[in-house]
């Protein structure tokens, strides 16, 4: 796992420097600005003499940091145009220094060029750039973003160039990460180490690829630093991938009753049941309405199927309860809820499974939500429970709107996982799993193709295969998490994310674990 930091430990960590190491703060400036200027060229072709490079440099230690990075592009024999948003008497500090220097650099050189922004006109300094280095606006970023900062932005965004921000995209509140509007960069050089607020959200959105920048601290600051967000690696995907005995039998490889699935949404059962297999599960039994058997068990050869007498109404009532009374008895693991509808009869159903089996293990998705959500969910105990909504269906399931709940993702996502002791996948781009003891773990794989009908059940399947085959129910999920992204992200070197299906996520399930065990092994 890779340890994410809030704003305030990584201005501590400027602190700490200072104060402890006695490092000079215009010396973190200008390795700051050293560990941005190799960044850059390492990610772009760029042409001495000939490429151009635009610089929006805001008044605080942003702008110092950028006023130091056009100094190293101008020595380096590159075009450097540096428009400066403030006024100078605002410049303060290490800032005020680095922006002395390039000025005083920009009058005897032909390739430096230095402009305050008065008006929108003087945007046309940096529109030819083949790259844009945004370092405008920084981690104080609280609250509407005004005038000329929201112009700016939208004219940066416009332009056909790559765009730098350096620290974050201006306009990202790195707390809550939200905001609008805010520089859409294709790469973010984060300073001292990975913050929290990059990788979810607005953030996650808007800073395309994100890679570190020293400041020149070392380690020990950092190591000493207690977190509870992480980004999940490889590695931690591959340790949660089950073990299998070579003299087991498919009775020991995971025994599974899939309760999901109603006469309008047959397909959701057949792909979370396909899922279950490709993952591993040994045996499983998809428990469905009577009347619509002939419609669910086409193409499903591996499953073994249990009616229940729905009296031709095509959905679970609680009086079918008693007639999966062998097969619940039976399974290691319940998988509930996807496609099972909302009606009364239901939702009143699905509430009597969860809580007379309350000692099994299951994962709860979809209408098993909205049952929850209906019903109170302090009636039940989830205690070890795998749940995986989507943020309309966790919003629900704890009373608040979608608008209310991405205000403050974490902070909902670790309240709710710690008071209920259950384990929260929050489906989403990115996905983010939050624990009971209030860690919070985001996925790094994934694309935009998955957002299609059926991906969550293809996710539902996954993690019920690998829990059910695990003692570890948390590296389990982290592990089919990450695989599910995975299987995805590698469907693109054949394909357009347009053509993703979850279907297609399915069915390279297997590729991805191959992939996954010989890219670490």
């Amino acid at each position: 796992m890779i340890p994410l930091f809030t704003t305030e430990q990584i201005r501590n960590a400027d602190k700490y420097a200072i104060e402890q190491l006695k490092v000079p703060g215009i010396v973190l400036m200008e390795n700051a600005a050293l560990s941005i200027f190799n960044s850059i060229k390492r990610n772009f072709n760029l042409i001495k003499g000939i490429s151009q490079i635009g610089i929006i440099a805001g008044k605080g230690n942003n702008g110092g940091d950028v006023f130091a990075v056009a100094r190293h592009f101008v020595n380096a024999g590159f075009l450097v145009n540096v428009l400066v948003v403030g006024n100078e008497k605002d410049l303060k500090g290490d800032a005020k220094i680095n922006f002395a220097i390039f000025r005083e650099l920009s009058q005897i050189v032909n390739n430096g060029k230095l402009t305050f922004y008065k008006s929108k006109s003087d945007l046309t300094k940096i529109k030819n750039s083949d790259v844009l280095i945004d370092g405008m606006l920084g981690t104080g970023t609280k609250g509407e973003i005004k005038e000329p900062y929201k112009s700016i932005i939208n004219y940066v965004n416009d332009l056909n160039l790559f765009r730098v921000a350096i620290d974050l995209p201006s306009g990202l509140n790195l707390e809550s990460s939200i905001g609008s509007p805010i520089i859409n960069a294709n790469l973010t050089v984060t300073l001292a180490d990975f913050k929290t607020g990059l990788f979810y959200g607005s953030g996650y959105q808007f800073s395309g690829k994100i890679e570190k920048g020293s400041i020149g601290i070392g380690d020990e600051y950092f190591a000493n630093q207690i977190v509870s967000d992480y980004l999940i690696e490889p590695e931690d995907a591959l340790l949660g991938l089950p073990k299998k005995n070579k003299s087991s039998h498919k009775y020991k490889n995971g025994k599974i009753l899939a309760i999901v699935g109603s006469g309008k949404y047959i397909g959701a059962a057949s792909l979370l049941v396909k899922a279950l297999f490709q993952s591993g599960t040994g045996s499983a039994i998809l428990a469905f309405p009577k009347s619509i058997r002939n419609l669910i068990a086409t193409n499903m050869g591996e499953t073994v199927f249990a009616s229940y007498n729905d009296e031709n109404k095509e959905y679970l009532s609680p009086k079918n309860i008693l007639e999966l009374k062998q097969q619940i008895d039976w399974a290691d693991l319940i998988t509930i809820g996807s496609g099972l509808g909302r009606q009364i009869e239901t939702i009143n159903a699905i509430s009597d499974i969860i809580s007379l089996f309350k000692n099994k293990k299951m994962v709860i998705d979809a209408d098993a939500i909205y049952a929850i959500g209906e019903i109170g969910v302090s009636k039940f105990d989830l205690t070890n429970k795998v749940l995986t909504p989507h943020h309309g269906e966790f919003s629900h399931l704890i009373g608040i709107s979608v608008e209310e709940l991405e205000l403050n993702i974490l902070r909902y996502g670790k309240e709710f996982a710690k008071k209920t002791k259950s384990i929260l996948v929050l489906k989403g781009a990115p996905t983010i799993i939050f624990l009971p003891n209030g860690d919070a773990l985001i996925n790094s794989a994934g694309n935009v193709g998955m957002a299609k009908f059926g991906s969550g059940d293809v996710l539902s399947g996954i993690i019920s295969g690998f829990v059910a085959n695990s003692s570890d129910i948390e590296q389990a999920v982290v592990s089919a998490v990450y695989l599910h992204s995975l299987s995805a992200d590698l469907l693109l070197e054949k394909e357009t994310e347009f053509g993703i299906t979850a279907t297609k996520i399915e069915e390279n399930i297997p590729n991805a674990i191959s992939f996954l065990r010989n890219s670490i092994i």
